[in-house]
């Protein structure tokens, strides 16, 4: 069987999540890898068949994306080209994670393809929204990369084909201890915009991985970091907690672990503010900006208690071997009907 397994490189979740998923995927045959996106900061440690500049947000350094290289970093031209140009009619099961190029390459070819990916969760209607969000930005959810079939990936299984999240090997086999330090990770903040407040709760210590900085350095309390996928997993099982943006893969490992998590979602980010919701609704506190005014809630989270419980069980491999049977030639995947 040829698997053709399509990536989203905007963040790091998709390539962690992938890392988990690959292995699985070639105990049923040749899978060829496929990236697209400019974004994240992990790799695979398998070699990719297809690595694409697709279509990504760029992150900014003050809360949220920063429209105008996001803008110039476009290449509409490319983007359909790569699309029309990819041979996508010799696999026998095609999955996507949020992956553009692959997903509207099956449909102008007519092919069925499955997503597997927590952007699939958005489909339902069930699944946690903010109140007052724009019915716009749910285009993304539906049009960025469309498929006929959906798996997703949330806090809690809201729909019937959404599962809770996939906790990495490397995160689910530690044992989690507390050395006080609070890990940090918002990506569209700066470091040296995130200095100034942090300094201001000196009596803890500051782990910050940031996507802006290439040198790590110390000032008074707060440890800066490029990010790094090794130092990040040890810093996060060794913390007391998480400070981090909307994302989902990083909110979803430190609860797990037991570690308390605070979210700051980006600005304008509709899944952020959406992963922001769900969290809130679980107990998790959300704020949705960082100023001077934000330091006494960030005390508050750090001298409360941790009120979150999850039960995030190990079913990756079943849900893979379930996809794999239902929606590969051999099942159901070519008899099964275009749902657009």
């Amino acid at each position: 069987m040829k698997i053709l397994f399509a990536i989203q490189a905007t963040g790091n979740g998709h390539i962690s999540r992938a890392r988990e998923i690959v292995p699985l995927l070639e105990k049923h045959g040749q899978v060829d890898l496929l990236v697209s996106g400019t974004q994240a900061d992990v790799t695979l440690d398998q070699p990719l068949a297809y690595r694409f500049h697709g279509f990504s947000f760029i992150f900014g350094k003050k809360g949220g994306v920063n429209n105008w290289k996001t803008y110039r970093h476009m290449n509409l031209f490319q983007l359909r080209k790569d699309i029309t140009s990819l041979p996508l009619k010799q696999y026998d099961l095609i999955i996507n994670d949020f992956e553009p190029v692959t997903a509207w390459g099956c449909r102008l070819q007519g092919l069925p393809s499955v997503s597997l990916s927590h952007q699939a969760s958005f489909i339902s209607k069930k699944t946690p929204r903010p109140p007052n969000s724009f019915n716009w930005a749910e285009l993304i959810f539906r049009y960025y990369a469309p498929t006929t079939h959906h798996i997703g990936f949330h806090f809690k299984p809201y729909d019937d084909f959404i599962h809770t999240p996939v906790i990495r090997s490397e995160i689910r086999n530690q044992e989690s201890t507390d050395c006080g330090h609070i890990t940090v990770y918002l990506p569209s903040f700066d470091d040296k915009h995130l200095l100034p407040y942090l300094q201001q709760i000196p009596e803890v210590k500051w782990e910050v991985f940031s996507k802006h900085s290439q040198i790590k350095y110390r000032q008074e309390n707060v440890w800066v970091n490029p990010v790094s996928n090794q130092e990040f997993n040890h810093s996060l099982v060794h913390s007391h907690g998480l400070l981090t943006g909307g994302g989902f893969e990083g909110p979803s490992e430190a609860l797990f672990l037991g570690k308390k998590v605070m979210m700051i979602p980006m600005k304008n980010q509709f899944e952020q503010q959406c992963n922001a919701e769900a969290a809130r609704q679980m107990g998790v506190p959300v704020l949705h900006h960082l100023d001077h005014e934000s330091v006494p809630a960030l005390r508050r989270w750090l001298s409360g208690p941790f009120m979150v419980q999850t039960n995030f069980l190990n079913e990756t491999e079943q849900i893979v071997n379930n996809l794999v049977k239902k929606y590969s030639v051999s099942g159901s995947f070519l008899s099964s009907g275009l749902l657009y």
